[in-house]
């Protein structure tokens, strides 16, 4: 605020002391005006400020949500190829696999018309069998793959089936794991018995050893 000094009485003149007050008045008034607009405009610059910091977060809130949505879709489409890549390698190993039954199955007919009927019949039963147990897991397959209509779903409705085949492959790929760990404990059961056979053997060998020498 301005030093205010007091005003200068004219010599030999009347004092107007209404009209000085006036002017101080006036004066003042001036100066609180000039503070309530310097107020608003600081105050709107301000807001002009808090508005395009809420923008500014707001987009790069959108920005991040989108960033995450494209992930996300590219996550599912790479989990997609996964699935179709691994479908095509079973079904590439079972056509093998069908190959190769069918040429050993092929080779044991014509070695079963060497050695005899009886032999032929048998050979023929094991044959049979075989194709029973593949066409069993053909049937399991072609149950597991159904054809899936989606031509009349809505955008909404493809979302909710794609996150069911999500959890249903996710569920299958635990299903798998566990198959695994399963083989894998068998096999390591299956080889500390033979082990334990192959040692115990071993023992009985070396107890008729010793028996024999005594004896001689």
């Amino acid at each position: 605020m301005p030093n205010i000094t007091a005003p200068k009485i004219p010599e030999g003149d009347k004092v107007d002391f209404d009209d000085i007050h006036r002017k101080r008045q006036e004066k003042d008034l001036s100066e609180l005006q000039s503070l309530i607009e310097a107020h608003f405009i600081q105050r709107k610059k301000e807001e002009e400020e808090l508005i395009a910091l809420v923008n500014r977060i707001e987009k790069r809130r959108t920005e991040r949500a989108e960033q995450q949505r494209v992930r996300a879709d590219k996550e599912k489409e790479r989990q997609a190829r996964l699935a179709e890549e691994k479908e095509r390698r079973e079904l590439e190993e079972q056509r093998k696999k069908q190959d190769e039954d069918a040429k050993k199955k092929k080779a044991l007919t014509n070695m079963t018309h060497q050695y005899g009927g009886i032999q032929q019949k048998g050979e023929g039963r094991k044959g049979a069998k075989k194709q029973t147990e593949r066409e069993k897991k053909k049937k399991i397959l072609a149950d597991r793959r159904k054809p899936i209509n989606i031509d009349h779903l809505s955008e909404d409705k493809l979302k909710e089936k794609a996150s069911e085949l999500w959890q249903w492959m996710m569920q299958l790929e635990g299903e798998k794991f566990d198959l695994g760990e399963k083989l894998k404990k068998q096999k390591y059961d299956i080889t500390q018995l033979l082990a334990r056979v192959k040692d115990h053997q071993s023992a009985k060998g070396r107890g008729k050893a010793k028996v024999g020498g005594r004896l001689r």
